[in-house]
Parts: structure tokens; C-alpha cells; sequence
């Protein structure tokens, strides 16, 4: 049941600073592991299953931990839950800096907690600024949770060469727990919405798990496991049932932790549709332009170093940071629709452009900063409009179902495009064929266009 509050009071520009700084540094945190992987894998000695699976732990965690923490936010309040949640994120960080390859999933593991840090920040926002403020409130903290992603993804390399590759982990969580210091001293607190006294739905959670972690499984390892039909049929056996028992189960619980009945909203259905169509379009140019730049030059590709990646990457950092907030203010004078169908547009552009020129350095610089641009101006407008077309007290469980779907959308796709390089890699050889970038990128536009057909159906969105 929900029960109405007087409204909290109003917060100034430092505490919504203090989330956004919150956003930057668990941004980074989070992205460490990707650009640095090979690495991880030299030094720790790790085989490529090994290596897979440290690459996609923190996103399953994360899926897992989003819906719970929003939930618990809605229920007791999104400053007490994120405080609490960030001193296992930090936990997490520095255990992750650590030696021996067991202590390193175990941290990433806790890591994935960090991604439950959004949906309590859109409960503080909307707790304590009016609805037009928070509409770009949610942007630019949205944007900047974007911009510290890339930012970590740029300086991971450096630092890890630089230094170590503990204190590519070391440092980040350094500023988590600065940011958490400073949101739990100036955030003021905010009043639970939610008074239904239930406990935490422990069948969901863990038939949720499987599920995930069973895709993952079969994403993964499908393409290994073709000459062994008998074991990927029961893979996707065991993902069916338990993805039938999930909703089975969640459909009947008092207080499902992943409240499917949220989907039937047109708003929150729709955004959960789009965030995951346009997020398999981004991970393809997210996965794909770092590896068509380190191919030897004297291929098709250009050898860059790491440092030289991250520098070409810097234009899209710079476009996805600004994303987030030219969105809010998109979504705040044009409506939602308007939004994403300018993103959709040019994120298919962008792809497009990438299979059509990619021989020199400026074509991957540009189409990737579009393809950023894009994939923020829309999924800031999807968890915009999801957040504001709820009541206060469901804020946290709708805004965690469309970033739980943003998560799945990117490792599907990123496990996708991986196939495709795989499968256009001549035997002998670990180039891919060039022809194999472009069917990626190819694919990945022919998805996010799909996207449009359910922009088509969107209403327009409020305008303030």
C-alpha cells in the first residue's frame, strides 16, 4: 500500500552535486574491467572462459541488485538504501584491487551493487525537486553516471600501465567513497513511499538469477557449444523454466521484487522495449570501433596503443556526458517521443556511417561520438519518461526495470557482435575479416531502426 507524505523539503544545487559526483565515480568504477582485459587475463593467467566471465559478472550483479535497491529505496527511503548500498560498492572496489583471480570476481560481484545507485537517485531528486526541475535533475545525473563510464573506460589503460592494475580499481572507489561521504552529510532525507511492511521476495530473486545468469551462459558459450547440442539444449531448457517459474512466481507474490505488472503500463512497457533495442545498437559501436582501432595498421585497421584509444575515445565521452542533460531539456519543451526519435535517427546514422567509412582515424571518432550522442539523448528520455509517468512510490521499481533492461541489452549485444567477429576470424588468423565489422555495425542499425516502430506508438510525453 501507499500512503502520502508532505512533501520534502527543497534541496540546493551542492546535494544534487553531491549525486552527480556519485554518478561520475561509480561510472568509472564500473568500466574498468572492459578496456583492460586482456590485460587482467596476462597477468592473472587467465584462460578466456575465465576472462568471459569476469567481463559480465558485474553486469548480471548489477541486473540483480537494480530491482531490489529500488525497491528498497521506494520502501525505506532512497538516502538510507544508497548510503548502505555504496559501503558494499566500495567494499567491493577494494577487494577487487586485491591479488589472486577468486578475490577479483568476488569483488566485481560486489561491485555490482554500484548499479543500483540510479534508481535511488531518481527517488532523492524526485522526493525533493518539483517536476519540471527533475526532469533535468534525472538528466544530467544520467549523463554524468555516462560520462564516468567513459572517462573510467579512457583512464583504466594508463593507469593500469601507468601504475597497476590495482590502482585502476583503487583509485575509483577512492572517489565512491569521497561521493558517499558527501551525499550522506548534505543530502537531506527523504520519506518513504512505500508502508507495505512485505519482505523481500527471495523466490523471485533467486529464479531472477538463474535466469540471467543462464543467459549469460548461453550467450556466452552458444557459439562453443554447437558441437555439443545436447548440453545448449538443456542451456535453454534450463533458462525457459527458469524465466516461466520467474514470472510465474512474481505474478502471484504480495510484493514481487520485480514487479511485472509495470510492464502492461504502455509507459514503462514501451521504454523498456526501446532502452533495450537502442542498447544493443550502442554496444555494438561500444565493443567493435575499440577493436577496429587496434588491428595492425598494416591490415585495414590502424594499431593504436591503448593510451591512443582512449584518446580517440574522448569525443564520445564528451558526447554521452552532454547527452544526459540536453535530453532532460529535450524531453522538458518537446515531449519524450520527439527525443527518441531524434536519438533512434542518429544512432542509425552513425552505425551506418561506420560500416559505410571506417578507413580513417576521424570516421570512427565521429560516428562513435554520434552513436554516444544518440544512446543518451535516448535512454536518458526512456528513464525520464518512466520516471515521471509513475506515482512516487513505484519511481524506484519502473526506473530499475527499464536499467535492468539497458544492462541486458548491452551484453546481449555485445556478446552478439563478439559472435560475429569470431565467426568472420579465417582460420590461422586472429584478424577478423573487415567484412565482419561491417556486418556488425550493419546489424546493429537494422536493430536500433526497429526501434522506431515502437517510438510510432509512443505518446508524445508531457511538455513543462
Amino acid at each position: 500500500m501507499t500512503t502520502t507524505h508532505a512533501p520534502a523539503p527543497p534541496i540546493g544545487k551542492a546535494a544534487v552535486a553531491t549525486l552527480g559526483a556519485l554518478a561520475v565515480a561509480t561510472g568509472a568504477l564500473e568500466s574498468v574491467v572492459t578496456p583492460t582485459l586482456p590485460l587482467l587475463q596476462r597477468e592473472l593467467d587467465m584462460s578466456p572462459a575465465e576472462g568471459a566471465l569476469l567481463s559480465i559478472v558485474l553486469l548480471v550483479t548489477g541486473a540483480l541488485i537494480t530491482p531490489i535497491a529500488g525497491t528498497l529505496g521506494d520502501r525505506y527511503g532512497g538516502k538510507r538504501v544508497v548510503v548502505r548500498l555504496m559501503a558494499v560498492v566500495c567494499a567491493g572496489g577494494l577487494v577487487s584491487a586485491l591479488e589472486h583471480l577468486p578475490v577479483l570476481l568476488l569483488g566485481q560481484v560486489l561491485q555490482g551493487a554500484m548499479v543500483g545507485a540510479l534508481p535511488l537517485s531518481f527517488i532523492l531528486v524526485r522526493a525533493h525537486l518539483p517536476a519540471g526541475e527533475s526532469k533535468v535533475a534525472i538528466g544530467v545525473v544520467s549523463g554524468l553516471f555516462v560520462g564516468g563510464a567513459m572517462a573510467g573506460t579512457l583512464a583504466a589503460g594508463p593507469v593500469a600501465e601507468g601504475l597497476s592494475r590495482h590502482w585502476m580499481f583503487a583509485l575509483p572507489t577512492f572517489a565512491v567513497i569521497g561521493a558517499t561521504v558527501l551525499v550522506h552529510r548534505l543530502m537531506p532525507h527523504d520519506t518513504p513511499r512505500r508502508t507495505d511492511g512485505a519482505g523481500i521476495d527471495w523466490a523471485g530473486l533467486v529464479l531472477l538469477s538463474g535466469t540471467l545468469v543462464t543467459l549469460m551462459l548461453v550467450l556466452g558459450l552458444g557459439a562453443d557449444l554447437v558441437a555439443q547440442p545436447l548440453v545448449l539444449l538443456g542451456l535453454v531448457v534450463l533458462l525457459a523454466a527458469f524465466g516461466a517459474g520467474g514470472v510465474a512466481v512474481e505474478r502471484r507474490a504480495a510484493s514481487p521484487m520485480v514487479d511485472l505488472r509495470m510492464l502492461t503500463r504502455p509507459a514503462v512497457g514501451k521504454s523498456c522495449v526501446l532502452t533495450f533495442l537502442i542498447c544493443v545498437g550502442t554496444s555494438a559501436a561500444t565493443y567493435l570501433v575499440p577493436q577496429l582501432f587496434a588491428v595492425p595498421a598494416d591490415t585495414y585497421g590502424f594499431g593504436a596503443s591503448a593510451t591512443a584509444i582512449g584518446f580517440f575515445l574522448l569525443p564520445g565521452a564528451l558526447a554521452a556526458s552532454l547527452a544526459g542533460p540536453i535530453s532532460g531539456i529535450g524531453v522538458r519543451r518537446l515531449g519524450s517521443r520527439a527525443v527518441v526519435t531524434a536519438g533512434v535517427l542518429l544512432m542509425a546514422v552513425g552505425l551506418l556511417g561506420l560500416a559505410a567509412a571506417h578507413t580513417e582515424i576521424w570516421h570512427l571518432v565521429v560516428g562513435k561520438a554520434l552513436v554516444a550522442l544518440a544512446n543518451g539523448l535516448c535512454v536518458t528520455a526512456m528513464v525520464t519518461r518512466t520516471a515521471t509517468s509513475v506515482d512516487l512510490g513505484d519511481t524506484g521499481i519502473a526506473t530499475g526495470l527499464v536499467l535492468v533492461t539497458r544492462v541486458i541489452g548491452f551484453a546481449v549485444g555485445v556478446q552478439v557482435t563478439g559472435a560475429i567477429l569470431t565467426a568472420g576470424t579465417p582460420s590461422g588468423s586472429k584478424i577478423p575479416a573487415e567484412s565482419a565489422f561491417v556486418a556488425g555495425f550493419v546489424l546493429a542499425a537494422a536493430v536500433t531502426a526497429l526501434s522506431l516502430l515502437v517510438v510510432r506508438t509512443m505518446s508524445k510525453g508531457v511538455k513543462e
